[in-house]
């Protein structure tokens, strides 16, 4: 039974990199899934409260940081409320298109189109949209950056 818990915890953890560039999988889920099945199903009492402080810590700092890396690159370069809103649209449509190119694509060419009409200009409008696909990467690589610390902290503590 403990083989098929750690290969759900596992793949819960692995689940949660695939959600960086898949982001129908929701990342950070995934790793409170593993947590949970571990707490619950392994050992409840292997988990140090050091250990939920900090994952419940750092579950906040992710969403605030994505939310605010996204924020700060598209108003840095005079996004509009329309060009966001086309970003988060874009980014979930483009889930489904030609996955993961798509949460890359998708919200480029939205925004690139929103900011144009909004704007009236291609070189402003490139500017934000590129600014769009560089929030992304920098939030991704924000949240791999987090995930990798929880997942570590995750292992240290329940091994040692």
């Amino acid at each position: 039974m403990d083989i098929l818990l750690w290969f759900i915890i596992i793949t819960s953890f692995i689940l949660s990199f695939i959600g960086l560039v898949y982001p129908i999988i929701p990342s950070v889920i995934m790793i409170w899934i593993g947590i949970v099945i571990y707490h619950f199903g392994i050992n409840p009492d292997s988990l140090s409260w050091f250990s939920w402080t900090l994952f419940g810590l750092l579950t906040i700092f992710l969403f605030v940081a994505d939310y605010l890396v996204n924020l700060h690159f598209v108003d840095r370069v005079g996004g509009s409320t329309w060009g966001k809103r086309a970003a988060m649209v874009g980014l979930i449509v483009g889930s489904f298109v030609i996955p993961p190119f798509g949460v890359i694509l998708v919200p480029f060419c939205l925004v690139l189109i929103t900011e144009f009409i909004y704007a009236k200009s291609w070189q402003s409008s490139f500017k934000i949209a590129f600014a769009t696909f560089i929030a992304f990467l920098s939030g991704t690589f924000a949240k791999a950056v987090i995930q990798f610390i929880m997942i570590t902290a995750f292992v240290l503590d329940a091994i040692f």
